[in-house]
């Protein structure tokens, strides 16, 4: 699976051990940075994972920052993009089953290398589940983002 991965200067070194993980199990990694612990703003890393999702160069998303929080407020403005904030095995699983999520997000400041590396791996081995009730709520997730984006549309003309 190609996956695309980014951090924040407080998440660089738990991405950094998430990345060996997914070389180790032979997954492809576009990794989208930051490249060092020297200060910066983790939008400018969710925005390029979550484009990477969207637009088909990879097939998941990984996104550490401190929290994890503020990585997953901002991948989620970009349509197309559910990511989830997890800290336990069961929500990174049933995040992909149930609401199709493409993007995890981590907290590096929350939670240590063994549990990140459990949730990735998680993650990675869940599949959406297509059944009809969560088909249904995706498409109304899906149907938020269109009239968000419609409705900020009008708001500018």
């Amino acid at each position: 699976m190609k996956i695309a991965i980014g951090a924040d200067h407080a998440g660089f070194e738990l991405k950094e051990c998430v990345k060996a993980l997914l070389l180790e199990l032979k997954h492809q990694v576009l990794d989208l940075g930051t490249n060092s612990t020297k200060p910066v703003d983790y939008p400018d890393f969710a925005e390029a994972v979550g484009l990477a999702v969207r637009e088909g160069k990879a097939e998941r998303g990984i996104l550490v920052c401190g929290s994890g929080v503020g990585a997953s407020v901002a991948a989620n403005k970009i349509p197309g993009v559910r990511a989830g904030l997890c800290h336990d095995h069961y929500s990174a699983h049933q995040g992909v089953e149930h609401d199709d999520m493409n993007v995890l997000c981590l907290g590096a400041r929350v939670i240590g290398p063994e549990l990140a590396l459990e949730l990735v791996n998680a993650f990675l081995a869940a599949r959406f589940s297509g059944e009809e009730r969560h088909r249904r709520r995706v498409a109304k997730i899906e149907a938020l983002e269109r009239e968000a984006e419609h409705s900020g549309k009008r708001e500018t003309t």
